[in-house]
């Protein structure tokens, strides 16, 4: 038994998708969260910033004794992945790969959509990816900008959400997908308009909760799991930004009582442009 925690990192309230998946995969696991709300979101910004605000969050885990890391962060994910597992001891998980193998899995006419943040789109992980698999895939893939901001302002039940989700997906809708890919993990969050928007047809892909599928493999691999704890493991969350604000979204979302977040600093408290 390795009662140990499992850390995961997010620009924001996105990562929050991905440790619902994990509570209801993994009961027995404690989970600590942290997510840089005061700085996100993180797509705008250059791939330099996103490194450092990463491993800013990192070693902030790694304090707590962490077994594994989660980068819940589409954005991070992709400029900062390969970086962070090469220097760290213990397993890195990305959120990208798991996500894409399903998406593989999933289409039937090899066309797939990807929406993500401006860095994730800039980065072209997820069509790198693909392609690597299967190269005769077609890959449409789409900046959403104006998605987090409406999660993170706990917007996303609101007429302004599905307003700004049709607006920005209706070019989407002439391009014969029939598989698209979450690729941040605020979009979850988002889903049902999301699914309302592209039509019944789409098979929509959780990024965040694939890549728990990979977390459960890797704890039986490493022989890490907590699996003999006789109860159900503890959340930790902890929040750069409101934790008022953070609390209301969390419990919305996760759909139980929790205990309140707690607020804590790391370096500046910039907000992107």
């Amino acid at each position: 038994m390795n009662d140990r925690p499992i850390g995961f990192i997010d620009s924001g309230v996105g990562g929050l998708t991905v440790v619902k998946e994990a509570m209801k995969q993994l009961p027995n696991e404690n989970f600590i969260y942290l997510g840089d709300t005061a700085r996100c979101p993180y797509g705008p910004r250059p791939k330099e910033q996103v490194i450092e605000f990463t491993w800013e969050m990192t070693h902030f885990l790694l304090e707590k004794n962490i077994k594994m890391l989660v980068i819940a962060c589409n954005t991070a994910t992709a400029v900062a992945l390969d970086t962070i597992k090469d220097q760290l001891a213990i397993p890195v998980v990305g959120v990208i790969m798991p996500g894409t193998r399903a998406a593989v899995k999933a289409t039937k006419n090899k066309r797939i959509g990807v929406i993500a943040t401006q860095g994730t789109v800039k980065s072209a992980s997820y069509e790198r990816a693909i392609k690597e698999k299967f190269s005769q895939i077609q890959v449409e893939s789409l900046a959403c900008p104006k998605f987090v901001p409406i999660v993170e302002s706990n917007q996303f039940h609101s007429s302004v959400a599905k307003k700004v989700v049709f607006e920005t997906l209706r070019s989407f809708k002439n391009k014969h997908l029939d598989t698209l890919i979450l690729g941040c993990t605020h979009y979850p969050l988002l889903r049902p308009v999301i699914q309302d928007v592209m039509g019944k047809d789409v098979t929509l892909i959780d990024s965040g909760a694939e890549t728990i599928s990979e977390v459960s493999m890797l704890l039986d691999y490493f022989s890490i799991a907590n699996a003999e704890n006789k109860k159900k493991g503890d959340t930790t969350f902890y929040t750069t930004g409101s934790t008022q604000l953070f609390d209301q979204i969390a419990q919305d979302w996760l759909g139980k009582t929790m205990a309140s977040s707690k607020q804590i600093a790391l370096g500046g408290t910039d907000h992107a442009s």
